[in-house]
């Protein structure tokens, strides 16, 4: 594969920290956590104990001042692993950033040093059963009442929402001036009527928790809104390129681990007196795919330069999100059969992967979305 030059020394360094951090603490837990339908709060608390909780936020507010790349290796080692389980990308990467970006000072000391330690989990709330991907159609509402905000509705396929201590809750505080009537509320989750259901059972990402939340009257004070009335709708879209490159570099990284995995298992498997890999027909389709991944890999790296330089835009990044997760199930559809009967098993790393990846083309903006995204700008 052609070396990537995006990292310095330091960052392969702590690379090895990453590994060895799921490798210790996370996968020897993950069997049970798919049977549990969450991670342990402890996995939380360990991650926030060696600083790989909200790196990228300043010291000042708990984090380590770090650049994006030591997330993006986060992030890669996690999708190496296959440890789909822990929420740690959204809680660090979408809700944090919204709070420091968005936030009061209060807030931000409030939140940010007790999610950097991992005592707290956070959740973003926008998905909502009727509406989908479309933001600007949210029911929910937020009625102001004195000092305090009123919020009634629901949401759906909330990402940590079984497990989250605070969520970010786009509401609707003007229903008539659309996109601007779109409000965000930092809602903490022992506020009065405010509950969770169940935790949903899912095809795939066994061990993350997804739930439904319901907001029956919830009062919150107005110190509770992030980035001012109206604001929400801004603040969403500001932070979208980011959250769309992140599905990117988890499905790079996944396809490059799958790869691997099928590398050695064609090396290893035997069928008609010799081992998979000498068939012609698996030594092309390995061919072909390590071809397309070494393509994915390029230009997600090159997507990353463009957004440390604060030059990703949202088109290109809508490219990255649709191309790479819909290549992602292409690619780990055809390890799987390369493993044969073997590959629909659940103890391999393949079948888990298969079912995991289905999500990455709906979440963020389902890929037809991110098509019409780019439509935009032809």
């Amino acid at each position: 594969m052609i070396e990537r030059s995006i990292f310095s020394e330091e960052h392969n360094i702590f690379r090895g920290t990453v590994r060895r951090f799921y490798e210790e603490h996370i996968m020897p837990h993950h069997s049970q956590w798919e049977k549990d339908g969450q991670v342990s709060r402890e996995a939380w608390l360990e991650a926030g104990k060696q600083g790989l909780l909200c790196m990228p936020i300043p010291e000042e507010y708990g984090g380590a001042g770090a650049d994006k790349l030591y997330s993006i290796i986060m992030m890669e080692e996690q999708a190496r692993a296959g440890a789909t389980g822990p929420g740690f990308g959204l809680h660090s990467e979408i809700v944090a950033p919204y709070i420091l970006n968005y936030g009061t000072e209060e807030q931000k000391k409030e939140f940010l040093p007790r999610m950097a330690r991992g005592e707290i989990i956070g959740a973003i709330a926008m998905t909502e059963p009727g509406t989908g991907s479309d933001l600007q159609g949210v029911k929910t509402r937020a009625v102001k009442d004195g000092d305090d905000y009123i919020i009634n509705g629901s949401k759906t396929f909330i990402t940590n929402g079984f497990m989250s201590d605070v969520v970010i809750v786009v509401t609707k505080t003007d229903p008539e001036a659309g996109a601007k009537g779109t409000s965000l509320f930092l809602v903490e989750a022992d506020r009065d009527g405010f509950d969770k259901g169940r935790n949903l059972e899912k095809l795939g990402l066994k061990a993350q928790d997804t739930a439904e939340l319901f907001f029956d009257d919830v009062r919150v004070p107005a110190t509770n809104m992030l980035g001012g009335e109206g604001k929400g709708f801004f603040c969403l879209m500001q932070e979208l390129a980011w959250e769309r490159l992140q599905i990117a570099i988890g499905a790079t990284a996944t396809m490059e681990a799958v790869l691997d995995d099928t590398i050695e298992y064609t090396k290893n498997r035997s069928a008609f007196g010799k081992n998979i890999i000498e068939f012609q027909n698996s030594r092309f389709k390995l061919a072909e795919v390590k071809t397309e991944v070494q393509i994915a890999r390029v230009f997600v790296d090159k997507c990353i330069e463009e957004l440390l330089k604060g030059e990703l835009d949202v088109a290109t990044a809508a490219m990255a999100k649709y191309w790479t997760s819909d290549l992602e199930n292409k690619i780990i559809d055809e390890c799987l059969q390369l493993h044969g009967g073997y590959g629909y098993m659940w103890e391999y790393r393949v079948a888990r992967a298969y079912a995991d990846a289905r999500v990455q083309r709906i979440y963020g903006g389902t890929n037809e979305i991110m098509k019409e995204l780019i439509s935009r700008t032809l």
